[in-house]
């Protein structure tokens, strides 16, 4: 199966830590009592099936890490063992703005994402981000909001970078009509998606509409394939993902038959999906819609 996605993470996390600090590899191991310049190597290429938690806490400590950052190191290194899924609960062992999935959607070569009710994230305007926020954080003050939108819009330079990442994104047309915000929140919103897809042929939006009911007999929940893209050779330079999110975290599946079915449920949807052109004008009309009221 290859490197786990907690390994993964702890790895390169462990590697950049290290580059700040200074360190080369033979240098760093010889400060750390017990750990031999390959043992530490192959903990940064996530090729150490089960870390020492202990090992990672005096490495970061090390290299100066903040105590928080620690705490996901550590938290990443004890749930390594976790081989064809990894649950990742905010609050828990990782602490919620250890990026883990961003990171994944930084390095992935293609995105695929289904939405039955929300636009998804990378392609959100920052009112609509706002208004989400401030419904699912009614307590938040406004630097706690702030950050949200300033995170969500951070993410979506993967779009527009000189290599950017292909994203391909299939969303109900309950999508359309579920108001977040106001209604001129609502009409903004959809004007861009329509403006993103036009200008940008890396992204490619289909909306599965109401009367193509439930492709496959089932009522799929919001999901995200992930793809890493091949090696010269043909390999996966890492394993597909699933990302499955919700209110206490999200659900990373690697397991081949898990992956699988995601691939084929998504390629139902978008088979019952318009096509991208009907899919702008539908776009369109329901934004002009919620321009006139």
């Amino acid at each position: 199966m290859g490197q786990t996605l907690p390994l993964h993470q702890l790895g390169r996390r462990l590697r950049d830590w290290r580059d700040d600090a200074g360190y080369s590899l033979e240098k760093a191991a010889g400060k750390l009592p017990g750990m031999s310049q390959t043992a530490l190597h192959r903990l940064e290429k996530g090729m150490k099936a089960k870390p020492n938690p202990r090992d990672v806490r005096a490495i970061c400590e090390l290299y100066g890490v903040p105590e928080d950052l620690i705490d996901g190191a550590v938290g990443l290194a004890m749930q390594a063992a976790q081989k064809d899924w990894w649950w990742h609960a905010y609050g828990g062992d990782i602490p919620e703005d250890f990026d883990v999935y961003v990171a994944q959607e930084t390095a992935a070569e293609s995105i695929y994402s289904h939405q039955p009710n929300l636009i998804p994230g990378l392609l959100q305007t920052p009112s609509y981000v706002l208004a989400l926020a401030q419904e699912s954080l009614p307590d938040a003050g406004p630097e706690k909001l702030e950050r949200i939108v300033e995170v969500k819009t951070h993410r979506k330079a993967i779009l527009t970078r000189p290599k950017p990442v292909m994203m391909d994104v299939v969303i109900s047309q309950a999508a359309l009509h579920h108001r977040v915000g106001g209604a001129d929140i609502m009409a903004a919103q959809l004007r861009h998606l329509t403006e993103m897809t036009a200008l940008h042929p890396n992204i490619t939006l289909q909306v599965l509409p109401f009367e193509a009911g439930f492709p496959g007999g089932v009522s799929m929940p919001p999901f995200v394939i992930l793809d890493f893209g091949r090696t010269a050779e043909g390999n996966p330079i890492e394993p597909r993902t699933i990302f499955l999110e919700n209110v206490v975290g999200g659900i990373y599946l690697r397991k081949p038959d898990d992956v699988s079915l995601y691939d084929r449920a998504y390629h139902r949807m978008k088979q019952a999906s318009l096509d991208a052109g009907a899919s702008q004008i539908l776009v369109t009309r329901v934004a002009k819609e919620y321009d006139r009221g």
